[in-house]
């Protein structure tokens, strides 16, 4: 089987299950965007999946992803841990960023983007400080910071099930906190969640982004 063959194939097959858990939660599989994470994967399979309709790309890190965006048009999303040191090169490269939780961050994205940016905010989910992302309610001040901005754009929410914890658990414990969160920035209605493992989960509980990776690209 031939690279382009066999993403083609993985592709298709994911595109089904995102239709048949959006039409099991009586959702339109439209409002979902389908972000094919890339990273570690060379330039040859992003042009693949041009090729095949896909158009939204996610990296976690910067130094593999810049060359890529240079090399290939599509919608670029960072949605890896942000260090301060690589915001400037992710914001000249990065169309969305997913993990955001820090103001001093947002100072630094203000400063050096060079086009707006749609910008998540990541919520910890289990209070562990190595998970990235805050918790919710550090997180609603750079959310309103963000809301007024007259260039980026405040998207929604991030997260990550965390591990240990029943996806089912953690993605309905993540829809609550949306819920209130609309309450407050009724124009962030995205909700970035689900990975390989448990995207149908996310879609269950309101995902409107989907960050999958080996599922599309196989196994490195």
């Amino acid at each position: 089987m031939t690279r382009r063959a066999e993403i083609a194939q993985h592709l298709l097959d994911v595109e089904q299950r995102i239709a048949a858990a959006a039409k099991k939660a009586e959702r339109d599989p439209a409002e979902i965007t389908l972000i094919a994470v890339t990273k570690t994967f060379p330039i040859s399979d992003i042009e693949i999946l041009i090729e095949l309709g896909v158009h939204d790309f996610g990296e976690n890190r910067d130094g593999d992803a810049a060359p890529k965006a240079a090399a290939v048009g599509g919608r670029w999303h960072f949605q890896g841990q942000i260090q301060s040191n690589k915001l400037k090169s992710i914001c000249s490269w990065a169309h969305v960023i997913h993990s955001l939780d820090e103001l001093r961050h947002f100072d630094i994205i203000e400063k050096f983007a060079t086009h707006p940016l749609d910008i998540f905010l990541q919520v910890n989910l289990d209070g562990l400080a190595n998970r990235g992302g805050a918790a919710i309610e550090s997180l609603y001040p750079l959310a309103s910071i963000i809301e007024a901005h007259p260039v980026h754009k405040l998207a929604g929410l991030m997260a990550v099930a965390p591990l240990g914890i029943d996806p089912e658990i953690a993605f309905g414990n993540l829809h609550q906190i949306q819920r209130g969160f609309l309450g407050d920035f009724p124009a962030a209605k995205s909700l970035s969640a689900g990975m390989s493992h448990d995207f149908e989960i996310a879609i269950s509980h309101g995902a409107t982004h989907l960050r999958i990776g080996s599922q599309i690209m196989g196994s490195r």
